[in-house]
């Protein structure tokens, strides 16, 4: 479900802060809505040092962030909240993976946008579609880069001894 709510986007916040409120803000939302689930909220920002970059505006802004993590090494920070009150469960943790950048050219860059849609991606990619374009390495697992970090959440909810009930 997809929660009806305004996230924050000061790319001058802590992007750790930043994901962790937009996850636990998305969550509370659905929460809300169904007291009695276990509800997942997620966030994901990219992290070029302390500096957010989050979705573009338009297609120069989107270059603008591409270029600026052209042949470098960034952080891909994920918020992921999980809420069910009825469990009493009430937790957030910020999950993160470094990516590298290739050296990207201009023409790089026009390809690349022609390819994907950046102004729906926070830092102006997704590692899902055209890596090849852009990315040099990067930790895996790759679900963490591309928004839910599932390995996470299922090991949470293993450890929350939840897993099992929610497979039955």
């Amino acid at each position: 479900m997809v929660a009806a709510v305004t996230e924050h986007e000061d790319a001058a916040t802590d992007p750790r802060e930043m994901v962790l409120h937009n996850a636990r803000l998305k969550a509370a939302a659905v929460s809300r809505l169904h007291p009695t689930a276990l509800v997942l909220g997620a966030d994901t920002t990219v992290a070029l040092g302390d500096r957010a970059l989050n979705k573009p505006a338009d297609l120069a802004e989107s270059r603008a962030m591409l270029r600026s993590l052209s042949g470098l090494e960034h952080t891909v920070h994920t918020g992921v909240c999980l809420l069910c009150p009825t469990l009493g469960l009430d937790e957030a943790h910020d999950v993160t993976a470094w990516v590298k950048f290739k050296t990207l050219t201009e023409d790089d860059i026009t390809r690349y946008q022609a390819l994907v849609n950046t102004l729906d991606k926070a830092g102006a990619y997704g590692i899902q579609e055209g890596k090849e374009i852009i990315i040099e390495s990067f930790q895996a697992p790759i679900s963490t880069i591309m928004g839910l970090p599932v390995e996470f959440v299922k090991a949470r909810l293993a450890a929350l001894g939840l897993l099992e009930r929610l497979s039955s």
